[in-house]
């Protein structure tokens, strides 16, 4: 791809909380080099407001972000599809030029019960799972990246 930063898409079921919260680690981990989006197989329509508060407290503002459908992104070139859910994973289509394809299945926090400190503390949790996962993604494609 000459000149043109490989596109990854993130996807979920909803596009509310994990896929954003992946997409946000991985753009700052990766976005100087890597074209990173998120979409949802059924969007909810909004980002969760838990979601943009546990990326604030590492310092990623996922404030601006937008809840997508995934048919946003067919006629896009993507190279990589990482789906962060089981519904996601079953229902996702190929895409134009899509090369790699990687399931990696995390809790869905919007479905938390309990408390608000509950409920945090499991955003906070999935938050740092991703984060753990998504950056040691970046660190192996950051390793192959021709210089």
């Amino acid at each position: 791809m000459t000149g043109a930063k490989p596109i990854v898409l993130i996807l979920c079921t909803g596009n509310s909380c994990r896929s954003h919260l992946a997409e946000g680690i991985l753009r700052a981990c990766a976005g100087d080099w890597l074209d990173v989006r998120s979409a949802g197989s059924q969007p909810a329509g909004y980002v969760h407001p838990l979601a943009i508060a546990v990326m604030k407290e590492i310092g990623i503002d996922i404030s601006a972000h937008r809840s997508k459908h995934l048919n946003e992104f067919q006629n896009l070139p993507i190279e990589t599809v990482i789906t962060v859910c089981g519904h996601a994973d079953q229902v996702c289509p190929n895409f134009p030029g899509q090369v790699n394809r990687h399931h990696w299945g995390f809790e869905d926090p919007a479905q938390a019960d309990g408390s608000d400190a509950e409920r945090l503390a499991i955003f906070r949790r999935v938050r740092d799972e991703i984060h753990s996962r998504f950056t040691a993604y970046a660190a192996l494609r950051r390793a192959d990246w021709p210089r």
